[in-house]
């Protein structure tokens, strides 16, 4: 920590004396290159922390630049005053520009922002208001009592303040519960979307942020030039702000920084020689893209990463859990009522009925087994009550409401949480991050606590950090921590996500397929867990080909074939039925399943089902 303080204070003295040994030109050029960085610290934020492909940011910075232009020579307004509402367009803009991040994502989503950027460069240079392909002169110099910002060497320090501010604003964000969601969704928005991220929410705020940062920009470029024109905010300018985010780091916002001072350095020196400058960018993109994707800030942490790996895979036979520690049992006598229902529900995928008219009732503090052959429906019923299916027909309530059209969040919300057939944890979030994404409630719309009340924020960050460490330890995960989820054993990331899942305080936890992968000692901790889970207080209904753990762990045991129930009771009853017999276990597998046997030397079936 303390060397930290001391790089950021010795970074701090050098960026206020650099003025003092450059010439009038070179301060120039840094005030652009501090400019470029503030529009990377936004693509950054939107495409690298967030996943959004953002193609409109030069669209942004011409945004605010032309307003402040507009405003200030058109209108006679102030520039100050011009600065705050041509920020505030900005922003309603990326709102804007971010509607279509609602309805589609990867390439489409940068054809769609690629597109509206070509719109608003036509708009600037046919319309009369923008002054067309002459653009607007003679924008008033920002006025700050007892200083000249007219000169360019006091106008640094107030380039250098503002960007000094913002990137810390930015890595507080990104280092907080906002920047985390923002970085779950990146990773995997359906699995965000079940441990409560807000994801649509989520979508706007990162074109909320990328168009301040524009905004910002662009006001402080019309107070610098004291002119706009609409070469500055052309396409080509806004494929070289692409790559100074990609050569620099785009998951990193001192990495976007990196790499818009860099190159906007490199750009002057090589102005002569501009079209053999734009052919080596273009090949310095691909290079990077190829070989180091995650830019040069990236560099360091994917040696770490390997290094790590290599050290636990010499450690693997010590990375073991420590025990888990049981939930306080609650009185089941207080347990009443359905929690879940399901009626008549239907799912059909064009010529395919993966589920038919299934019916489903499940009481609170119960352990319910759905079980069934591959292709059954048991998946499918799964997506359905946790929203990442929509019914074809057919009901789903949750907790006393009709839940059939709810989204994946707001079901996480009222006190749903699922595991997933195939692990989706967070790739690029450590263990605790993990753990976090779903311990925080928080809604979306308190963002407006990082402009007002940091303060809030950090307090609640802390009370996150030490719950998230108290799951942890119950789970045995706690020498994990801060280890990169892929890089551990199989068997810890299935007890990872299910630590995950219960961080979110379900009332309803979804397991699917829990024991796929593990062994037999391991399958002995799964069911001391979640009879633990069930005797907090929290229902249990699970999917598995363990025949074993199913029969000696649930209540009450559903049979799906073909998307439709065809038998439902008590594991015994639903053993001895000929229907299952017939469709599921067959002669030789019934003849095989001992109830008295343990579920671990219970023959496992390791096929799976498609999840979405």
């Amino acid at each position: 920590m303390k060397s930290r303080l001391a790089a950021t204070g010795v970074l701090v003295l050098a960026a206020w004396a650099l003025p003092y040994g450059l010439g009038g030109y070179t301060v120039h050029v840094v005030n652009i290159a501090l400019i470029y960085a503030l529009l990377a610290i936004g693509m950054g934020l939107a495409m690298g922390v967030s996943g959004q492909i953002n193609l409109a940011q030069v669209a942004f910075f011409g945004v605010g630049a032309y307003a402040v232009a507009i405003l200030t020579t058109h209108y006679g307004h102030g520039f100050w005053f011009s600065a705050l509402l041509a920020v505030l367009a900005t922003v309603v803009v990326g709102l804007f520009v971010g509607v279509p991040a609602l309805r589609m994502q990867s390439h489409y989503l940068g054809i769609v922002t690629l597109g509206l950027a070509l719109g608003f460069i036509n708009w600037i240079t046919n319309a009369d208001i923008t002054g067309g392909a002459d653009g607007i002169s003679g924008i008033p110099v920002p006025a700050l009592p007892g200083v000249d910002l007219s000169s360019e060497y006091l106008y640094y320090y107030l380039e250098a303040l503002v960007f000094g501010l913002a990137l810390l604003f930015g890595l507080f964000v990104v280092h907080t519960s906002l920047g985390r969601r923002l970085r779950a969704m990146r990773d995997d928005a359906l699995a965000a979307g079940a441990m409560g991220a807000e994801i649509p929410f989520l979508r706007m705020t990162a074109f909320l942020l990328a168009s301040l940062y524009g905004g910002l920009a662009g006001v402080l470029y019309a107070g610098l030039i004291r002119y706009v024109a609409p070469e500055t905010f052309s396409i080509a300018n806004m494929f070289i702000l692409l790559a100074m985010v990609i050569i620099g780091g785009r998951r990193s916002l001192v990495g976007c920084v990196v790499g818009a001072i860099g190159l906007t350095m490199v750009r002057e020196w090589l102005s002569d020689f501009s079209t053999y400058a734009q052919l080596g960018y273009g090949v310095v993109v691909v290079l990077m893209v190829v070989f180091a994707p995650t830019g040069l800030a990236g560099v360091p942490a994917r040696l770490r990463t390997l290094y790590e790996r290599r050290r636990r895979a010499q450690q693997s036979s010590r990375a073991e859990l420590r025990p888990f520690i049981p939930y306080e049992v609650e009185d089941r006598s207080a347990r009443d009522g359905v929690l879940l229902s399901v009626e008549g529900v239907t799912q059909q995928f064009r010529g395919l009925r993966a589920l038919d008219e299934v019916t489903l009732t499940v009481r609170k503090g119960e352990i319910r087994g759905v079980v069934g052959p591959n292709g059954s429906g048991k998946t499918t019923l799964f997506n359905v009550i946790s929203g990442f299916y929509r019914a074809t027909a057919g009901t789903v309530g949750f907790a006393g409401s009709d839940t059939t059209t709810a989204r994946p969040y707001t079901l996480s919300l009222a006190g749903l949480a699922r595991t997933f057939q195939n692990l989706r944890l967070f790739g690029q979030l450590t263990v605790r991050e993990n753990v976090l994404v779903a311990l925080d409630r928080t809604r979306t719309h308190t963002i407006w606590q990082y402009a007002l009340w940091q303060p809030g924020v950090l307090t609640r960050e802390r009370r996150l950090r030490a719950q998230a460490d108290d799951i942890l330890r119950r789970y045995g995960l706690a020498d994990f921590a801060e280890a990169d989820p892929s890089s551990l054993p199989y068997g810890i990331q299935r007890r990872i996500e299910i630590a995950r899942a219960m961080a979110a305080r379900p009332r309803l936890l979804l397991l699917d397929e829990p024991a796929a992968g593990l062994n037999g000692g391991e399958v002995q901790q799964l069911i001391r867990i979640v009879r633990s889970i069930r005797d907090s207080g929290t229902t249990v209904i699970l999917i598995e080909h363990n025949m074993g753990l199913v029969m000696s762990l649930c209540e009450k045991v559903t049979v799906l074939s073909s998307g439709r129930v065809i038998a439902e009771g008590t594991p015994q009853e639903v053993v001895s039925a000929p229907e299952v017999i017939e469709a599921y276990l067959g002669d030789s597998d019934l003849a095989e399943l001992d109830l008295d046997t343990p579920p671990s030397a219970a023959r496992p079936d390791r096929a799976k089902e498609a999840t979405p």
